[in-house]
């Protein structure tokens, strides 16, 4: 019991002590016709695999993890650049938790990834698009546990022949 106490009582104390990021609202306001792009039937494919590699080299799968296709509206834009900054990776504790306008996922497509981390988008429409997942490891019930959200930019002009690869590693 009392090493359960000191557990929760250290994690209270470093969650206290960790930025959690910004969370001020953005500049900018959710545009559904600016995002209405998503909504479009189009002949692009987005293939990609999703995983971090860890500090031994082992490269750890986002298994089963929801992938978001997001269009790459200015709200989107600023979204992502207050929460990523200049890196392609955010620790899963500093996410922000923050409220978004309700329609900014309403103007989502989302697929999950496979066992190895892959994932498929068809019959996407021209456009650039932020791609976004987890890749989180350890056990469940762990105060610490590893990894976080990795994202990438991919823009289709319509005009692809080949599925569009993406790699979502935060690098």
């Amino acid at each position: 019991m009392m090493r359960i106490a000191c557990v929760l009582g250290l994690a209270a104390l470093l969650g206290a002590c960790v930025a959690q990021g910004p969370s001020s609202p953005t500049a900018s306001s959710f545009s559904a016709e600016e995002a209405a792009f998503i909504r479009k039937t189009g002949t692009g494919v987005i293939e990609g695999h999703a995983f971090r590699t860890r500090s031994k080299g082992q490269v750890v799968n986002a298994a089963g993890e929801v992938v978001r296709l997001i269009p790459a509206t200015a709200y989107a834009r600023e979204r992502f650049n207050r929460v990523f900054g200049k890196t392609k990776f955010l620790p899963h504790w500093r996410y922000p938790n923050e409220q978004v306008d309700p329609r900014y996922a309403e103007f989502t497509r989302t697929t999950k990834t496979t066992a190895r981390g892959q994932f498929s988008f068809d019959k996407v429409a021209p456009g650039t698009y932020f791609v976004s997942t987890q890749v989180i490891w350890g056990e469940e019930d762990q105060v610490f546990r590893e990894g976080g959200t990795v994202y990438d930019e991919v823009t289709l002009t319509g005009k692809e022949t080949e599925p569009v690869e993406v790699i979502l590693s935060g690098h």
